[in-house]
């Protein structure tokens, strides 16, 4: 049977989906970076030698065999760009978004810019090689400016491009910003979503201009809150292309009615992105609905549905501090795998467990040759106690299917979980402690904000999985936060 939101089995599944040992190491902590923030946004893929990982605003990658750091130090986000010379994105805003290109076998590094003028841009530094230790590294680097697709508001500010995206495609690289209006607290008002040129920008050629639509369209300068922010483009998955002139998918949350009453949802949005670089003028943009099982994002709020706090830590009684679930929005990353006789793509977020705040983790697959629709969907929430939240997913060549993520509760220190079953077989999931965290963030809501599962491109079968947790607490003005790399494969993948 396809398994269903309301589906809480858990038991051990089958041998054939048992994981071999599941290795972690440290990766960049607060300690190592100059500037380190409360918001970690950590993130990170897996390529053919190295994992290579993002903290908010650093990067360093670590070869897949030793583990051992290449470079003393994480690097700053900016250095690609400064080295080129490329003068707008010396100044990265944050949100940065680390990805392995498995197509062209290349590293992306792509980051917002906030500029002192009010001016913002999208950069985007393309490796000439997926070996990040050779001699001969150098970075194709790109700076496409933003403020064009924004829109202002109506004090003639303009919308702030926050939590942007990032997906892979054989057509174009693609990626969604949500419009945030800085004159109201920073609230969702819509979304933008463009096509960047990934074919000359992976010769280091000049890319044709980005393609980019906008919803609501046009933008308004007075918007209200906008219920189906925060787009994840579909990212590919292994070495098969999605099939020639396939269109780009995203995928995002349809949150409750802002009603004061609605608290569940039985929607996500799904997007159509066709694009055509000969003539512009032929791409379209369209948006549908997809019916999901019934959920309540995860640590909804009637009064303030953008205040996503409730996750518990041990010392949330005796510091009021509970730290944010991000549940208001589906998850990166909208992993893609083309299996020759069928197209899947999965999603996960963090939704409401049961009738109390707890939190567990919602997942869904979509498959179909046109436009996708639900295929099967499922929660991972095995117990009364742990709130689990801020998850990502993946699928190997197997057709099995793992999703990482944090879990918490007033006894348990914030610490690192994955689950993992096959798709086809529909077993139960078997839950995984990845890494026990040893203390608490008492002086910040701010947890993660995403976090990253990729698999090898080598064999195709092992997961790599980075998110952050605490090693010890974290009071007053400290900022000491950790991260964990972890990989496994599971045994039914050879």
């Amino acid at each position: 049977m396809k398994l269903t939101a309301g589906t809480l089995l858990f038991f051990l599944g089958s041998y054939l989906v048992q994981a071999q040992t599941v290795t972690t190491f440290e990766g960049i902590d607060a300690t190592q970076v100059t500037h380190p923030e409360f918001d970690v946004d950590p993130n990170g893929a897996v390529g053919t030698k190295q994992f290579m990982e993002w903290t908010n605003v650093y990067y360093q990658a670590y070869d897949k065999v030793t583990f051992a750091p290449l470079w003393s130090l994480p690097q700053m986000g900016t250095l690609p760009f400064k080295n080129n010379s490329v003068s707008n994105c010396v100044h990265t805003g944050g949100d940065g978004i680390i990805t392995f290109d498995h197509l062209a076998l290349r590293w992306i590094i792509a980051v917002r810019a906030t500029l002192a003028s009010g001016s913002y841009y999208y950069c985007v530094a393309i490796s000439n090689t997926d070996d990040l230790s050779a001699s001969s590294l150098s970075w194709y680097t790109y700076e496409f400016p933003l403020n064009p697709v924004l829109g202002v508001n109506s004090q003639g500010n303009t919308y702030f491009p926050d939590w942007p995206k990032f997906g892979t495609w054989a057509d174009a690289y693609y990626v969604s910003f949500d419009l945030n209006d800085v004159n109201r607290g920073y609230e969702e008002i819509g979304i933008v979503v463009c096509a960047l040129d990934r074919t000359h920008m992976l010769t280091g050629s000049t890319p044709n201009p980005m393609q980019c639509f906008n919803d609501p369209a046009p933008i308004p300068r007075n918007g209200s809150l906008y219920l189906k922010h925060s787009l994840i483009p579909a990212d590919v998955e292994g070495l098969v292309p999605p099939p020639a002139g396939r269109d780009e998918f995203l995928v995002s949350i349809e949150n409750p009615p802002n009603d004061g009453h609605s608290t569940t949802s039985s929607a996500i949005n799904l997007w159509d992105f066709h694009v055509d670089w000969v003539t512009p003028a032929n791409s379209t943009f369209t948006n549908s609905s997809l019916s999901v099982p019934s959920y309540a994002p995860g640590c909804y709020n009637l009064k303030y549905p953008v205040s996503t706090y409730c996750i518990p830590e041990a010392s949330s009684k005796a510091t009021y501090n509970w730290v944010d679930s991000v549940g208001d929005r589906l998850m990166p990353r909208l992993a893609y795998r083309n299996f020759g006789n069928y197209e899947s793509f999965l999603v996960s977020h963090t939704v409401r467990a049961g009738t109390t705040q707890q939190t567990g983790i919602r997942w869904y697959e979509l498959r179909g040759a046109g436009t996708p629709s639900i295929y099967q969907s499922g929660t991972v929430s095995p117990d009364k106690t742990l709130f689990r939240f801020m998850p990502s997913i993946a699928q190997d060549r197997a057709g099995n299917a793992a999703v990482g993520y944090n879990v918490s509760s007033g006894a348990t220190h914030p610490g690192i979980r994955t689950a993992w079953w096959n798709l086809s077989k529909s077993f139960a999931p078997t839950e995984r402690v990845i890494f026990k965290g040893t203390g608490d963030e008492e002086n910040s809501f701010h947890w993660g904000d995403y976090s990253s599962m990729t698999v090898d491109p080598v064999d195709d079968c092992t997961f790599w999985y980075v998110t952050q947790y605490f090693a010890q607490n974290e009071t007053g003005k400290q900022v000491n936060w950790n991260t964990r790399i972890a990989h496994f494969k599971l045994s039914s993948c050879h």
